[in-house]
């Protein structure tokens, strides 16, 4: 398999963050800097920054409440890096991204097949969040954000938007840009005063402190199964 495949399948980091690190030079495989693409075999030693990298057998599936501050990366330079917060026994990786300024669900797992499903855009998975800005929320703006916003040299998908409390509003995307919502909002003339992602898929924050993490139930993980296999 791929070098990024094995990389995340070893519940290390994602594809993506996987081909970053052999980018830069710390990935090696059977001890020379593994090439953009290289094939892993069986008897190969793969390593990072000299550590060697064995597969994980047992697969971990959490729903966490990241809190504010924290950073979603497996970067270890970065001082608040959800990795070093969560400090789980077993070698996991986030799924997407909640930036620093955010707060809510985030899901944690070591099992590449899942992480390569759900951020596949094409899929249309939704991500529900709860939005509080500093004036009141009005039918104009909740219109022409589920309509679809320009920014990042584009329009953004039509979405659901609730009007939930005066300055509070909530939406439901199928898409992850940049700081998606709060590009958004600014466009409209709105500023994001907080945050808060409350679903991924059919996963919940519901119940969740933050800074806490669940299991996800085996109903819920055969759910994601089967809408990223098309199923539902």
């Amino acid at each position: 398999m791929r070098v990024n495949k094995y990389l995340s399948d070893a519940g290390f980091c994602s594809r993506r963050e996987a081909d970053r690190l052999t980018a830069d030079g710390r990935v090696t495989i059977n001890g020379s800097p593994a090439e953009m693409g290289a094939q892993v075999g069986e008897t190969d030693i793969v390593c990072v920054d000299g550590k060697k990298i064995t597969p994980e057998q047992k697969k971990v599936y959490l729903a966490f409440y990241k809190p504010r501050g924290i950073v979603c990366t497996a970067e270890k330079r970065e001082k608040n890096n959800v990795i070093d917060y969560l400090n789980y026994p077993v070698r996991i990786y986030p799924v997407g991204r909640l930036d620093k300024d955010s707060e809510g669900l985030l899901l944690m797992t070591n099992d590449g097949d899942i992480v390569n499903g759900i951020m596949r855009a094409r899929n249309f998975h939704e991500k529900e969040y709860l939005v509080w800005v500093d004036r009141p929320v009005t039918e104009d703006f909740l219109n022409r954000m589920a309509a679809g916003v320009p920014i990042l040299d584009t329009v953004t998908r039509p979405c659901r938007v609730r009007k939930r409390k005066e300055k509070c509003f909530s939406i439901v995307l199928t898409q992850g840009l940049n700081r998606q919502i709060r590009r958004m909002c600014e466009a409209l003339g709105y500023r994001v005063e907080r945050l808060k992602r409350i679903r991924i898929m059919n996963i919940r924050l519901d119940g969740l402190e933050p800074g806490k993490y669940r299991e996800l139930t085996e109903e819920e993980l055969r759910e994601i199964r089967n809408r990223i296999q098309g199923k539902q």
